[in-house]
This record gives C-alpha cells, sequence and structure tokens, in this order.
C-alpha cells in the first residue's frame, strides 16, 4: 500500500513539474512574442534631428524635394563644383543623416564635384513615420536624382551610399540613369543583416530570434522580407559600380560583400580595406579611400579629365 501511495505522489509530483514547466514556457512564447514586436517598432521607428547650419567655409543650398511616390520632403544640402566635373550624391546610414557624409562632401568639393547630401526617409530632417529598410529610403533617392538630372541636364550624376544608403540606392526600382556608383558596407539580404546584428548581441542563441524579427519586420512594413534585399536587384543597376567593405566588419561580413560583387554587372570593382569594420569608411582609411574614389568618380564622371588626375 505504502509502494501505491508513493508512486501516485511521485506521479502527482511529476505532473505538477510538468504544469510548471509548461507554464514558464507559455510565458517564455509570450515575453519573446511581445519583446519581438517591441524590437520591430524600435527598428522601424523614425530617426528624426536637428541637422543644424554649417560654418561658412563650405557654403551649402538647403533644398526640400517632394518624394512622388510617398509624399514625404526629401531635406539636404547642395554645395556647387566646378561645372563639367560632375555631381555627386551622397547618402547615409540607418538611424543617421547627411552630417554622416560632410567629410565626403569637403573632400569630393577639394577636387571640384558638386555634391548633393540628403536625409533618407524617416532621417534627419525628411519627413516620414518609419524607417523601412530601404522600400521608402529608396524613394529618397530616386526623387533627389531626379532633381539633379532636371537641375544639372548636362553634368554626369553619380553617388554613394553607406549601408542603409547603399540598399537604398540599389532598391530604387526605375533606372536612375546614375554614371557611377559605390555602395560601402552593403549587405546582400536583410536577413543576413539582421541575423549578424543579432549574434552581436546575443552571440550564437541571436540566431533563434531571427525568425520572429523578420515576422515582425514584414508586419510592420507591409511587405515581403525578399523585396528588401539588395542581392535581388544588385544584377539589374547598370553602371558602373565599386564596393567596399572591411576586413574586420561583422555587420556585414566579407563574404556577403563578395556575394554581391560576383552577382553584379560589369564593369565593376571591389576594394576590401584591411581592418575596418562598420563604420565610416572615409574616417579610417583617409587618403587611401580618397585616392580609390577620385580614380573610380573621374574615370567614369569625367572622362575627358580622367587622364590628367593619375
Amino acid at each position: 500500500m505504502n509502494t501505491i501511495l508513493t508512486g501516485l505522489t511521485f506521479v502527482q509530483s511529476c505532473r505538477a513539474m510538468l504544469r510548471k514547466l509548461i507554464v514558464q514556457i507559455f510565458a517564455c512564447a509570450i515575453v519573446l512574442t511581445l519583446g519581438s514586436f517591441a524590437i520591430g517598432a524600435l527598428l522601424t521607428g523614425p530617426a528624426p534631428s536637428a541637422v543644424g547650419t554649417l560654418s561658412v567655409d563650405f557654403p551649402v543650398e538647403s533644398i526640400q524635394i517632394p518624394a512622388a511616390t510617398t509624399g514625404a520632403t526629401v531635406h539636404g544640402w547642395l554645395s556647387h563644383g566646378k561645372p563639367g566635373y560632375g555631381i555627386v550624391l551622397l547618402v547615409h546610414s540607418m538611424r543617421s543623416n547627411r552630417l554622416e557624409m560632410l567629410s565626403r562632401a569637403r573632400f569630393l568639393t577639394s577636387q571640384g564635384y558638386t555634391v548633393f547630401l540628403i536625409d533618407l526617409h524617416a532621417h534627419g530632417e525628411s519627413s516620414g513615420d518609419r524607417i523601412t529598410f530601404g522600400l521608402l529610403e529608396s524613394e529618397s533617392v530616386a526623387a533627389a536624382v531626379t532633381y539633379l538630372h532636371h537641375t544639372f541636364p548636362h553634368e554626369r550624376i553619380g553617388a554613394i551610399g553607406v549601408s542603409l544608403g547603399a540598399a537604398a540606392i540599389v532598391l530604387v526600382k526605375q533606372d536612375l540613369k546614375l554614371h557611377a556608383v559605390i555602395l560601402e558596407s552593403l549587405h546582400p539580404t536583410v536577413e543576413e543583416a539582421i541575423d549578424n546584428r543579432l549574434k552581436l548581441h546575443f552571440g550564437s542563441y541571436g540566431s533563434m530570434l531571427l525568425p520572429l524579427m523578420l515576422a515582425q519586420l514584414s508586419f510592420y512594413l507591409d511587405v515581403p522580407i525578399e523585396t528588401l534585399s539588395p542581392i535581388s536587384r544588385i544584377g539589374q543597376l547598370d553602371t558602373p559600380v565599386l564596393f567596399i567593405a572591411g576586413t574586420h566588419d561583422a555587420h556585414t561580413t566579407r563574404s556577403e560583400t563578395e556575394r554581391l560583387y560576383d552577382a553584379a554587372q560589369s564593369p565593376k570593382a571591389l576594394w576590401i580595406v584591411p581592418g575596418a569594420g562598420h563604420f565610416n569608411m572615409h574616417s579610417y582609411a583617409g587618403k587611401a579611400y580618397e585616392r580609390q574614389v577620385t580614380d573610380f568618380l573621374s574615370k567614369y564622371l569625367r572622362p575627358s579629365k580622367h587622364s590628367s588626375l593619375q
């Protein structure tokens, strides 16, 4: 009899432990789900910031352009260079603004280029309710390039984009009719971009959160995630392109950049910067960056002057 009672007590204890475990698992699932919603909202939340004014040593003209399909207003600065020397659109990374590209703008204007620095959709002073990982940011790029073509009909136009800015250039649906593009620290797919960042914050366990994160992003942006992957469109970029990446970039790995390079049309070039991570390549590489960019842009934006710049 005692043996039977002991067995019943054991079974009851196991059932209680099982119920407790189920409750804990259910609670964890709720926390993870709610957490993913919160992180999704945080990731897609706008990044407004006051850009301010520049000192007199770098005069700029403030420009506001309506984005045709979104109704948002794109804010930017235009700095005039020498006629016939070409124009470069400068596009910043995620949760930043046009100030990130200021050192590049100063360097390029010293070379005679006209430069146009913009704030992407829902960044800086440009309007927008949500960051969209290139979806609506590409409309900012399209509006800026259309403005440049209309304002400078006889100039060749190039663009430099960093991370999200690079994705926004690639994801533009229409032909931008650019003569040169430089893509820095560009991810091939949104899945890899998010997975790499989750691993940086949570280690190898971070990848377990990836399905939830992707589902939430798709929910907030109301588009299939695949439509936000630059590698699906890089082959349609019909312009000379230079890819720049760092050997120590954990956000976008070297192999990911090489896949993008392989998928791109020719003419194309790849510069892997030793020791560089996922940060401002101009600040890191300095004169080496300027030599690479000058050589590439001058070749395609002002070919008649290229030989004199070597």
